[in-house]
Order: C-alpha cells, then sequence, then structure tokens
C-alpha cells in the first residue's frame, strides 16, 4: 500500500507550476475537501488546461493573481486589485491585504468556488485572499414574451439569480423575506435559492422543498423547469405540479399568499408550489382589471379548456357513431363534405391536428417574422389544399382550427402542451368507441388528476378537498373586499390578508 500511495503522490504533482511558483517541494493535496489549505500549486492543479484563466505574477512583492477574465468587471478588478497592487513595496502588502474588500479564504473548496463564481484570488506567501468584482455580462431586465399582459408591470427575471432576486426585493420589502442558498448538480453546482415569507409559509413545504432539491444527485441542471422534474411528486404525470412564471410581480403574490418560491441561476423562469391545476388558468391580468372582466376572462379560459381537449375528439365520435346528435341540416352538410373523403373520421382528424402541431413547432422554432408568416400561410394554404384535394372536410377543418385556437388562451404554456397531447388520447378513444370512449377519457383524467399531489398538497383544491373560500380566487376573481384570507391550500399559519373594512 506504501508503494501505490508513493507512485499516485508522484504523478499528483506537477513540476513544471511548482517551479513557475517556487516551491516545487510542495506535494498537491489530492482532493479539493473542506479544511485544506489553500496553496497556489493545487489551485494551478486544479485550473490545469484551462487556457481562459488569467495568472499574474509579482516576483518583487511575493504576490500572484488568479481570476477568470470573461467572469470579472475588468474596470473594478483594475481599480480594486491590479492598480493598487502596481504602487505599493512588498512591506506594504501585508496592509493593503488588510482592506475590507480582500477576505481571506478558508479552505482550498472555497478558493476554487470563488475563481469559478468570479472572484480574483490573490496569494502571498502563505496567506490566500478573495475579492469579488464580478461582472458577468448579462441580459438585461426586459419584458416577458411568453406571459404578455396588457396592463400592469412588463419587467420579467432574467438569467442571473441576482437580478431575479433583485426584482422580488423590491416588490417584497419585508424582513421576513428569508432566502435559502442551495448547490445542485455535481459537475455544474448550479445554484438554487428557495424563498419564502416567514410566519407566513407553512415551514413543513420549506423543509419538504428543501429536503427534495438536497437529494438530487445528478451531473448538471441547467433551468428550473428541468429540476422541478426531479422533484416532483408524480414524476410519470403529464401535468406539471410546480407553477413557473417569468413575471416578478406573480412570484411575489405567490410569497404574500404563503407559497415556497425557487430560482434557479441561469433560468428565467421562477417555480412556486404548491400548486393547483386551477392555477394554470389564472393570469396577473385578472388582478389588474375590474373584477367582473377579471372574471369573465378567467371563466372564459376555462371554457377554452373544453374546447381544446374536447371539440375534435367529439367530431369524431358524432361522425363515426352518433349522427342522430347532429341536427337535420347540419348532417347534410357534413355528408356533403366527406363525401369526397377516403379516410375515417379519426385518421382524418390525426392528419389534421398533427398538421397543426408541425406548423406550430416550426413557428416557433423560426425567427419571429417567419414564424409569423408560415403560421399564417401555411395553416390556409394546407388548410385549402386539403379540403380540396379531398383529404379532410370544411367541418374538421374548423374543429381543429377551434381546438388550436382554445389552447393559445390558457396562459401556461407548460399546461398548454400538456393539454394538447392529451388531446390526441382523447381523439383515439372516440374513434374507437364514440361518446363512451370519450367519458372514459374524460373520467380517466379526472381519477388522474385526484390523485396528484403538490409537495403533498392536493391538485385539484379546492374542488378536492372541497373548499367553497377559495372558489372566490379560483373559478372567479371577486372583489378585493371579498379576497380577505390566503388561499388553504398553502396552509399558512396567518390565514388573512386583507384587514380593509369599507
Amino acid at each position: 500500500m506504501n508503494i501505490f500511495r508513493t507512485i499516485l503522490q508522484g504523478m499528483l504533482k506537477k513540476p513544471a507550476d511548482a517551479a513557475n511558483a517556487g516551491q516545487s517541494d510542495m506535494a498537491y493535496e489530492p482532493e479539493n475537501v473542506p479544511g485544506v489549505k489553500p496553496t497556489l500549486v493545487h489551485t494551478l492543479y486544479e485550473f490545469q488546461d484551462c487556457m481562459d484563466l488569467t495568472h499574474r505574477a509579482y516576483p518583487e512583492i511575493g504576490v500572484d493573481v488568479l481570476y477568470f477574465g470573461h467572469l470579472v468587471d475588468n474596470h473594478q478588478l483594475a481599480q480594486d486589485v491590479l492598480n493598487p497592487i502596481l504602487h505599493i513595496r512588498a512591506d506594504e502588502v501585508h496592509m493593503l491585504l488588510r482592506q475590507t474588500q480582500f477576505w481571506p479564504a478558508a479552505d482550498s473548496k472555497e478558493l476554487i468556488e470563488g475563481i469559478l463564481s468570479g472572484q480574483v484570488a490573490i496569494f502571498n506567501g502563505a496567506d490566500t485572499y478573495l475579492v469579488n468584482v464580478s461582472g458577468p455580462k448579462e441580459r438585461q431586465v426586459s419584458t416577458s414574451e411568453s406571459e404578455t399582459v396588457i396592463t400592469g408591470p412588463h419587467d420579467a427575471f432574467n438569467e442571473q439569480a441576482g437580478a431575479c432576486l433583485s426584482l422580488i426585493r423590491k416588490r417584497v420589502k419585508s424582513s421576513h423575506l428569508k432566502v435559502i442558498k442551495l448547490s445542485v448538480g455535481e459537475v455544474t453546482k448550479t445554484d438554487v435559492y428557495i424563498l419564502y415569507i416567514q410566519d407566513i409559509a407553512n415551514m413543513l413545504y420549506v423543509r419538504e422543498a428543501i429536503r427534495r432539491i438536497t437529494n438530487i444527485e445528478i451531473d448538471a441542471v441547467h433551468d428550473s423547469n428541468m429540476l422541478i422534474q426531479y422533484i416532483d411528486d408524480n414524476p410519470m404525470s403529464i401535468f406539471p405540479q410546480f407553477l413557473t412564471s417569468e413575471r416578478p410581480d406573480a412570484i411575489a403574490s405567490k410569497l404574500a399568499a404563503g407559497r415556497v418560491v425557487g430560482i434557479v441561476d441561469g433560468s428565467p423562469s421562477v417555480f412556486s408550489a404548491p400548486t393547483s391545476f386551477f392555477e394554470f388558468f389564472s393570469s396577473s391580468d385578472d388582478y389588474y382589471q375590474r373584477w367582473m372582466l377579471g372574471t369573465a376572462t378567467r371563466l372564459l379560459r376555462f371554457l377554452a379548456f373544453g374546447i381544446t381537449i374536447t371539440f375534435t375528439a367529439l367530431y369524431v365520435s358524432v361522425t363515426t357513431y352518433h349522427y342522430e346528435m347532429i341536427p337535420e341540416n347540419l348532417l347534410l352538410t357534413i355528408a356533403e363534405s366527406r363525401s369526397k373523403v377516403p379516410f375515417p373520421p379519426v385518421y382524418e382528424a390525426l392528419l389534421m391536428e398533427t398538421t397543426i402541431e408541425l406548423l406550430r413547432e416550426a413557428g416557433a422554432r423560426l425567427p419571429t417574422k417567419i414564424g409569423q408568416t408560415i403560421g399564417i400561410v401555411g395553416g390556409i394554404v394546407i388548410g385549402q389544399a386539403a379540403v380540396q384535394a379531398g383529404l379532410t372536410s370544411n367541418i374538421l377543418i374548423i374543429a381543429v382550427a377551434s381546438s388550436a385556437i382554445a389552447s393559445f388562451v390558457i396562459p401556461s404554456y407548460v399546461m398548454s402542451a400538456s393539454i394538447r397531447l392529451i388531446r390526441f388520447g382523447l381523439i383515439l378513444l372516440a374513434g374507437l368507441w364514440g361518446n363512451f370512449g370519450l367519458a372514459i377519457a374524460l373520467a380517466a383524467i379526472v381519477i388522474h388528476m385526484s390523485g396528484l399531489t403538490s409537495l403533498g398538497s392536493s391538485y385539484l383544491t379546492p374542488v378536492a378537498p372541497f373548499k367553497l373560500e377559495d372558489w372566490r380566487d379560483i373559478f372567479i376573481r371577486a372583489p378585493f373586499g371579498l379576497l380577505v384570507k390566503r388561499p388553504t391550500q398553502a396552509a399558512p399559519p396567518n390565514k388573512v390578508k386583507n384587514k380593509m373594512r369599507r
């Protein structure tokens, strides 16, 4: 064992770097773990073959500086680090490093992580210091493209966790807003921040969210929509169990309602939990308009949900098995329209639904102006050509187009995509068993959602379990004077949010 240990230590030494540092007799610490004293040799070995690492040596004063140029603010680097070092003597270095912007690195792990996060490492003999001059280029705060509103704030989160935190802090100016920092990913070491408001959020949900995130053992996490798939209550479900949003005002309202919020560094989407199925049909616009307009718009979204999942399937069911449900005048029109179509209604419907999805995906991937042209021109040309060629009927084109338009009404893109996929299953069952198959499919969806949970809370709250008082802000948007209590799903210790009396 001693022989193998000697060979291993010999392999881990890097003579070239040691010679450059004037410390050729120093051995490399084999593991980057807390408690290991940081040294220049060890740090250079950790970053070997990293050509973007900048190493500045000042042998006349015994100082070495390490940093990544693309992670630091060059102006702040020159002002706080490089210029002071260039204009001091060797006996003044100790006094310079005692200034508040420099702090000693506790161990090698802290040093490595500091350099990777945009800090500058300064080596002076046996002492090692870090100074924060990070200034990575970041996207400016702009409007949200996926959650547009007519009235209300238009700013949106960007990919920098610090910017996301600042946007939330500007709206929630309370010392009770707590932030817990976690790290996910053995390779990426992505920062994840858990936010909650003390005395409003239920700590059971906070601890459960932290437990699930800390138990993740993977190499990389790049986005919040990726992270929540690892902490879902039911990963096999098609329905999203965490609500994601790019809007700071929406997330601030979730915090005030007692929910737990998560920010993933590098992602413009922030997630909140626990959530229910009905929350995905709410929009910030509902609260910035008069309550009657907000209520009408919200009810319209639930109507759109029913249309988008059943309209095409109902067409297939009726035209295949249940002609008696069609009025006589309309029946003649449908019969004439389908007289030249060689396919059964189920194949006809699947063909057109697939075509619509192809156009939708093409429009999303192409540049904005070209995508809009493809969506409009492609839909008109292909639809008209399909009818003239006898591949489909006019009535089906109307049904498919209505279903597609209704899917756009749902504010959440993730929920909208899930519903579109469900539509194909309903079409297949309607083609097999007619209305009976359609009823079976709808019952299966309800049964499945009844068994779903979000952080252990029922996914169908406030319908199951039944909480009538929560209906004021689920199916309708009641006047603010009636929205007295926070949602019961979050089980907040402090239930009252509106103490105004009129």
